[in-house]
C-alpha cells in the first residue's frame, strides 16, 4: 500500500494503521512467486467475495492502475468471477467501480470486451467434470456448461490469472473440494509451479487468517495425493 493510502488508514486508526503496514510488507513484498499485477487482481477477487467494497475496494482500484491494471481488466475480472462468486455481488462491484472511477477522475474502460456465446452450445468445461455435474442435475449441468461458454473468449486475464482469481474464491468461500481441484489443476496447467499455486492460498490471509489455513491443508493434501494431474484422479 502506498503512502497515501497508508495515511488514509492512520486518519482513521494510527495502531490499525501500525498493524495494516507491517502486514502489507509482508504479503506485498515477502511474497515473490506472484506479481503485483496478481496480487492487486486478488485483492479485486477478495472484495467482490467478502463484498469489503468501501476503501479497501478504492485503494485496490487506484493500486492497480499503478500496476498496469486498466479498467477494462478490472471489468473483465468482474465478469469472470460472478459465477462463482454470484452476480449480485458482483454487480455490486461494477456499480461501485464505476462509482469511483467518476468520482476520482480515473480513466474509465475504453469498451475492450469478449464475444458472449450465450446462445451457442457446449462448454471449455473438461468432460469428465460436465459428465459429474450432469449426474448431480441435468438442469444445474445446462447452467455451467452456459457459464463456462459465456467466458470462454476472455482474453484481458491469462489463464494463470483466472485459475489463481477462482481458487482465491474457493478459499475465501471455502469450497474447498470439486471446484478447488480444478481451478489448481488449471493453474498447474497454465504452468504455474507448486509454490506458486501455494503463494496464492498464503496471499489470501490477509482476508482471512483461519480461511487460508484451511485452504492451505486442502491444497498440500492435493498436491502430495498429486490429484493436480486429473481434475478428478
Amino acid at each position: 500500500m502506498d503512502f497515501s493510502s497508508q495515511t488514509q488508514v492512520s486518519r482513521l486508526d494510527t495502531v490499525f494503521a501500525e498493524m495494516s503496514a507491517a502486514t502489507d510488507q509482508r504479503v506485498w513484498e515477502e511474497i515473490p512467486e506472484l506479481t503485483m499485477r496478481e496480487k492487486v487482481l486478488l485483492c479485486v477477487v477478495a472484495d467482490v467475495c467478502q463484498q469489503t467494497l468501501g476503501l479497501p475496494f478504492e485503494l485496490h482500484v487506484r493500486m492497480g492502475l499503478e500496476h498496469g491494471v486498466t479498467a477494462d481488466d478490472l471489468r473483465e475480472t468482474l465478469r469472470f468471477i460472478s459465477y462463482d462468486s454470484g452476480y449480485p455481488a458482483a454487480l455490486a462491484a461494477l456499480d461501485r467501480l464505476t462509482g469511483i472511477e467518476r468520482e476520482q477522475g480515473l480513466p474509465g474502460p475504453t469498451g475492450q470486451s469478449h464475444q458472449v456465446n450465450a446462445d451457442g452450445s457446449g462448454s471449455p468445461i473438461p468432460g469428465p467434470v460436465r459428465g459429474v455435474v450432469r449426474g448431480l442435475d441435468a438442469h444445474f449441468a445446462d447452467y455451467m456448461d452456459l457459464q463456462s461458454r459465456m467466458r470462454a473468449d476472455m482474453k484481458l486475464l491469462s489463464v494463470r490469472e483466472r485459475a489463481f482469481a477462482t481458487m482465491t474464491v474457493d478459499v475465501l468461500y471455502q469450497t474447498l473440494e470439486e471446484s478447488f481441484r480444478i481451478h489448481v489443476a488449471r493453474a498447474i496447467g497454465a504452468g504455474a509451479t507448486p509454490d506458486e499455486v501455494r503463494a496464492v492460498v498464503r496471499f489470501t490471509a490477509q482476508f482471512g487468517m483461519t480461511k487460508a489455513w484451511r485452504g492451505l491443508r486442502a491444497l498440500n493434501a492435493l498436491l502430495s495425493a498429486n490429484h493436480t494431474e486429473s481434475v478428478f484422479a
